[in-house]
């Protein structure tokens, strides 16, 4: 009997972002396999999983080498036979600048042919909120959450539209609540 392919394939920025969205998906119900790096072509024979999660470490790495990497995973991915595609970046949004959240977004939607991504950290169990595309950690605003302090990703803007613009070649917008509680229509517009 022929193994079956996994249906989510997600890729990680780091390994305890990994580990987290693992621990969601097993809890979920789904049969999930977490890898730290892109796995070689030996693990897709003995695969036996609905969800597989590539950890990679990609947050602070040089642009280019993150995009890189994150397409070698998608790739590899695709090949186990994954239809659909989660990229698990930081809950509060953790990047310099320049990236990589959003070249590795684009990246990725490139490579899958997808006309748009939507990027939403909310993790309200972890107590990341986004209200009208700013993110709050708790009760305070991610600028002032002691984000604004880190010594790899300092976050000092709270506005996600203008941090994802920033490092985006692609329009970036807000599709708030209301908006999508308006249904299909109001969205495509």
């Amino acid at each position: 009997m022929e193994t079956p392919k996994p249906l989510l394939g997600c890729i990680a920025d780091d390994f305890t972002g990994a580990t987290d969205l693992a621990n969601i998906l097993v809890r979920g119900g789904m049969r999930t396999v977490q890898t730290i790096g892109v796995p070689s072509d030996a693990l897709a024979a003995s695969l036996d999983a609905d969800a597989v999660v590539v950890a990679l470490k990609s947050r602070t790495a040089p642009r280019e080498q993150a995009v890189a990497e994150s397409l070698e995973a998608l790739r590899w991915l695709r090949g186990r036979g994954c239809t659909q595609f989660f990229f698990k970046y930081c809950s509060t949004f953790d990047s310099t600048a320049e990236g990589n959240i959003g070249p590795v977004a684009e990246a990725l939607q490139d490579a899958l042919g997808a006309d748009f991504a939507i990027a939403c950290p909310a993790f309200p169990g972890a107590g990341r909120t986004v209200y009208l595309g700013h993110l709050f950690v708790g009760r305070k605003l991610l600028n002032e959450s002691g984000m604004e302090n880190h010594p790899l990703t300092p976050m000092r803007d709270a506005d996600l539209v203008r941090v994802l613009q920033a490092q985006s070649v692609g329009r970036v917008g807000l599709l708030a609540q209301p908006d999508v509680a308006a249904g299909a229509a109001r969205v495509r517009r």
